[in-house]
């Protein structure tokens, strides 16, 4: 190892997109003589790369700053800096506003810019402070990335798509991440090509804000839809599992329902954000389609893929919601039966139309129904646990576990499975059969 090599390290908060963005910054920087690591104490440089759909996301990272402040006052007068970089969405939201309450972080950068990460370093060590980048480029950030030259490891993201075009009401990633853009499929292909013959990746996920509004354009400028580049992605013979998250209802076309059919290697499950089973409240929330639509998507894949199994969104107390409203979005989980889903209470996001309505629905409502919703939701995700014991299933182990000798992969269904005594197995697909069953994971015995 060379001694003049830097050390980064990335904290990455939020969606799988933000994942795959962190892993193409390490890139980024190796020209430039770093390596990644996993803690801050040893780092030249840290940075966060944030998300902002959470509630109270903005005031985590200014708490998490001050924890690497502390290291940051300590190398003070030592020949190590150690700089801070925050990129992301709350970056691209907060602006200069981070310098204001931050005025230790080095460089603020929005999603679309982490490609200039060299020259924003480079100005830091010449003593310029307060470096930002966050327009959106003519050129998007895809085609100014060096070739990966990292490994994801067994399991690899890829993002085809980014941006958003829908203007949910309640979401603030039109304008953080900006319009929807589609990747050319050659590229997509080359990349995922590397990194299943040279980098050993056998399951790959594909990302995306609406990642089924995929729709890049083939080595002759035809426009494909995401059904078929996962077809042409599944015909790879050493890639073995296919996935896609996250998807919109709207962009949930027959050619991609009928894929769950007919490709194997697609796998039978799907994460489908509906966040209200209320029409009037998907109406507000500018969601462009009605509940029985969603419910016709549900049905129509069940047909086609029996085993399927659907993970979704949920906002309770989206304003204006009434009692009618949230049993509606109770009755719609019922209805589908969820084997995971995310639900959270509304919270505002500065800048979007439902944060300036009147009708927001007071807190202890909110409270009250996220836990009714929780109640309901926790018992379908355990009822479709307890249909998996006994199953055998096919499981890639990617992440070592909490204890010697185990090894941890995701079911099918996304469930993450430990199995104990199979460290020689690390990143290799076994036959497992599910022997225990709990309430966020599966335990499994090689066969």
């Amino acid at each position: 190892m060379k001694t003049n090599t830097k050390k980064v390290h990335i904290k990455t908060y939020g969606c799988q997109m933000n994942v795959y963005d962190s892993t193409r910054m390490v890139d980024v920087l190796a020209p430039i003589g770093y390596e990644e690591i996993d803690n801050v104490a040893d780092a030249d440089l840290v940075i966060l790369n944030t998300c902002h759909i959470r509630e109270k996301a903005a005031e985590k990272i200014y708490s998490e700053l001050g924890r690497i402040r502390r290291e940051q006052t300590a190398r003070a007068s030592s020949a190590r800096p150690l700089y801070i970089a925050v990129g992301g969405c709350v970056a691209q939201a907060e602006g200069e506003e981070i310098f204001r309450r931050a005025p230790y972080v080095d460089i603020v950068m929005g999603s679309h810019a982490y490609h200039e990460l060299p020259q924003l370093l480079k100005a830091v060590e010449n003593k310029q402070r307060h470096n930002i980048a966050l327009d959106f480029p003519e050129v998007q950030k895809f085609d100014l990335l060096p070739k990966s030259t990292s490994t994801q490891g067994s399991s690899a993201f890829v993002a085809v798509q980014e941006g958003c075009d829908k203007f949910c009401t309640f979401c603030v990633v039109p304008y953080t991440r900006g319009a929807e853009y589609s990747r050319p499929a050659a590229d997509i292909m080359r990349e995922v090509r590397d990194l299943v013959e040279n980098k050993g990746a056998i399951e790959l996920t594909l990302v995306g804000q609406n990642v089924n509004a995929y729709h890049g354009n083939d080595e002759s400028g035809n426009p494909i839809s995401l059904a078929q580049l996962i077809t042409s992605l599944a015909e790879i013979n050493d890639l073995q599992a296919i996935r896609y998250i996250t998807s919109h209802p709207r962009d949930m076309q027959d050619d991609l329902i009928q894929a769950h059919g007919d490709i194997p290697k697609l796998m039978p499950y799907l994460h489908l954000p509906i966040q209200a089973g209320s029409d009037a409240i998907l109406k507000a929330m500018n969601r462009g389609h009605k509940a029985s639509d969603y419910l016709e998507i549900i049905d129509k894949l069940r047909k086609i893929r029996p085993d399927i199994a659907f993970s979704s969104d949920f906002i309770i107390g989206f304003p204006g919601e009434t009692e009618e409203d949230f049993q509606a979005t109770l009755a719609l989980s019922e209805s589908v039966g969820y084997s995971s889903a995310y639900c959270f209470k509304y919270s505002p996001r500065p800048g979007t139309p439902a944060a300036e309505r009147e009708d927001q629905v007071p807190e202890d409502v909110k409270e009250d129904r996220l836990k009714r919703m929780q109640i309901a939701l926790n018992r379908q995700r355990d009822d479709f646990n307890q249909l998996c014991l006994g199953k055998e299933m096919d499981i890639i182990l990617d992440r070592k576990g909490k204890r010697t000798n185990q090894l941890i992969g995701r079911s099918p269904y996304m469930q993450a499975v430990h199995v104990d005594n199979s460290t020689d197995l690390f990143g290799k697909k076994v036959r497992v059969r599910i022997s225990e069953v709990h309430p966020m994971s599966l335990k499994g015995e090689v066969i």
